[in-house]
């Protein structure tokens, strides 16, 4: 938990100030049974009434003062550790998000969900107890045995055996619980993963009639957890028993030897009585402990999964560090300031610091003057006040990719450049890899072997801000956000005015059952579009791909749900928008590529041919397969 620590720096005025009010707090406690003893041993056995009087009112003070600091000290309390559970929630949620599909596969959807919710909730709690007892305890069993000694420091003897038997007590419990708590986290983890599968998957799930087999999957998982649960619960549920039967054994012989020493005239009633307050407040503070070491523990590891995200380099960090270069603008000087510049980015001692080589599309961006703050596309502008944008010069450099685990490559050797203002499609079989090809210039995942470069820059030394502004993806399964039409579609440029979404809408062929729609553009989608058909969603992904006015189009089998006619149709829309910018489209249908500028075959993750549609007819055999299972004789002819 200490390495959480740095996430307080914005809150240590309040946790200074919550522990100066605990300390006050203490001091009050402290103080009370001493004015207590001084009222009976004065006041009520000399009979001095104003003395009573007097005392009391002091008494009153000194509670009253202890009961704001108390009320006080618990308000900042919660209200700074809410704050850092807020903090720390941004900061691994904002993790997560710079994961490649790798490191989030390696983790799991399920434990990373679980990391963020209730391990940051269960560090939380345990924050807001240590703020209220780090102080406080130690101060109430130390100022205790000191006041207690103070009052009679051979019944004080009665303490020594008190503290450690509960010091044991604590320690054998403990022991037997922490080992289980590690297993309550895992074991939610299980519960969270067969609960989101069943949601993603309730249609298949019921298509399958498997209802019955899944509820027999999660009741096998809750009731693990559960049996976990109730075993350390158990547990720990022993130690305050344990801790209250020792707690009054102590008080009755802390009477009986006491009313001995002041029936031999050795104690005042009163110090006893007060006497027996403090051994109650040093017991009371070792119960306090005792609660600690209960969810200390759960806590511990919770922290620890945290930790394991939070300190989790992503591979472009790996990257950088590897290559000990930062390339950055430094303008034509490196010096002094450029290099601290870099060693902060990089995180390493030695470092090389080298201007950043700048394409000409990026220098006629800096003198066009357009900030990024202007949209999310670099260089962005209307070409024949159309939405169109520039494109890049993409290359794939003999790249080789492997999935974690994998036997096989899922792409082997894959070299070939995109050039600005064409289209570039890709074909192929079931598995060839034609998708995975589309994730890796998204930055989704790393090559094993070889470079991936836009306009000769390689990705991979890219902020991922910066690559991903430059290109309009279009996914194979369309995914829609809880939101308006005009919400949806402005995803891909939040700053997309009306007209903007409604000529994207209008390319991608959406606005004519937009508009048959009640609201129109304001017309809510629920959940994952479960109101939209395959093939409307499809349209709204083009369009929200299309407002972005990127560099880059990538088009993953983006068409498949629409009919030939809608499909024509928005092919030639495209070609008027995007003959500027560079195009790539994944494809099954022959008919979506054949006038493609250049159309790579791709067989068991390798290029098999690359060419134009006639040529690979004669010189491709599995891109003449393909035409042949989908084209008449006359059309291949």
């Amino acid at each position: 938990m200490l390495k959480l620590r740095s996430y307080l720096a914005p809150y240590m005025a309040s946790v200074v100030l919550i522990l100066a009010l605990v300390f006050f707090q203490s001091l009050a406690e402290l103080l009370l049974p001493t004015i207590m003893a001084e009222i009976v041993d004065i006041g009520i056995v000399q009979g001095d009434i104003p003395f009573i009087f007097k005392m009391g009112i002091w008494m009153l003070l000194v509670a009253a003062f202890g009961m704001l600091c108390s009320i006080w000290g618990s308000y900042l309390a919660a209200k700074t550790a809410l704050g850092f559970g807020k903090d720390l929630r941004s900061k691994v949620f904002a993790q997560v998000e710079s994961f490649s599909l790798q490191e989030i596969n390696r983790l799991g959807t399920a434990t990373l969900i679980t990391r963020t919710t209730n391990d940051i909730t269960q560090v939380q709690q345990v924050f807001i107890m240590l703020l209220r007892m780090i102080v406080s305890a130690p101060l109430m069993l130390i100022g205790g045995i000191v006041m207690a000694v103070s009052k009679d420091a051979r019944l004080s003897l009665i303490l020594v055996f008190a503290l450690p038997l509960i010091a044991l007590t604590i320690y054998l419990i403990a022991s037997k619980g922490i080992p289980l708590f590690k297993a309550i986290q895992l074991k939610l983890d299980k519960l969270n993963l067969v609960l989101r599968e069943n949601l993603t998957g309730i249609r298949v799930i019921r298509a399958f009639n498997r209802v019955e087999h899944e509820k027999a999957r999660y009741e096998e998982a809750n009731r693990d957890l559960t049996a976990t649960t109730v075993k350390v619960q158990r547990i720990m549920a022993a130690m305050m028993p344990a801790m209250m039967l020792i707690m009054n054994l102590t008080a009755v012989s802390i009477i009986w030897f006491g009313g001995i020493r002041v029936d031999l005239g050795q104690l005042e009633v009163g110090d006893l009585m007060a006497f027996i307050q403090y051994a109650m407040l040093i017991l009371f503070s070792l119960v306090m402990l005792s609660m600690l070491f209960v969810m200390l523990p759960r806590a511990a590891v919770s922290a620890a999964r945290i930790n394991e995200v939070l300190e989790a380099e992503t591979e472009r960090e790996v990257k950088m560090e590897a290559g000990k270069v930062i390339e950055m603008d430094v303008g034509k000087d490196v010096g002094i300031e450029s290099k601290m510049k870099a060693k902060e980015v990089a995180g390493t001692e030695a470092i090389e610091v080298r201007p950043l080589k700048k394409t000409g599309n990026q220098l006629e961006k800096e003198k066009q003057d357009l900030p990024l703050a202007k949209g999310p596309v670099n260089r962005e502008r209307e070409l024949n006040g159309k939405m169109q944008s520039e494109g890049a010069l993409l290359e794939f450099r003999e790249v080789t990719f492997s999935y974690p685990e994998a036997e096989m490559p899922a792409l082997r050797n894959i070299s070939f450049a995109v050039q600005p203002g064409k289209t570039t499609a890709i074909i192929g079989g079931t598995g060839s890899g034609k998708s995975t090809l589309l994730k890796l210039i998204l930055g989704f995942y790393k090559p094993s072997q070889g470079q991936i470069t836009i306009d000769g820059q390689d990705i991979w030394t890219m902020p991922l801000k910066d690559l991903r502004s430059r290109i309009g993806y279009v996914p194979q399964k369309a995914v829609l956000f809880t939101g308006t039409i005009a919400d949806n579609i402005r995803y891909g440029n939040l700053e997309a005015g009306a007209e903007e979404v409604r000529k994207a809408a209008e390319i991608a062929q959406a606005d004519e059952f937009i508009s048959q729609l009640e609201n129109n553009y304001e017309a809510v989608i629920a959940q994952g579009g479960q109101n939209l058909s395959g093939g409307q969603k499809q349209r709204l992904a083009i369009a929200r791909a299309l407002v972005r006015r990127p560099q880059i189009y990538l088009f993953d089998d983006s068409f498949s749900a629409l009919d030939y006619k809608t499909d024509a149709k928005l092919r030639k829309a495209l070609q008027e928008v995007t003959q500027a910018a560079t195009v790539i489209v994944v494809a099954q249908r022959i008919s979506t590529v054949w006038n493609a500028d250049q159309i790579i075959v791709l067989d068991q993750g390798q290029i098999v041919g690359i060419g134009r549609h006639q040529d690979l007819l004669q010189n491709c055999e599995v891109y003449r397969e393909i035409a042949g299972s989908q084209l008449s004789q006359e059309e291949l002819a």
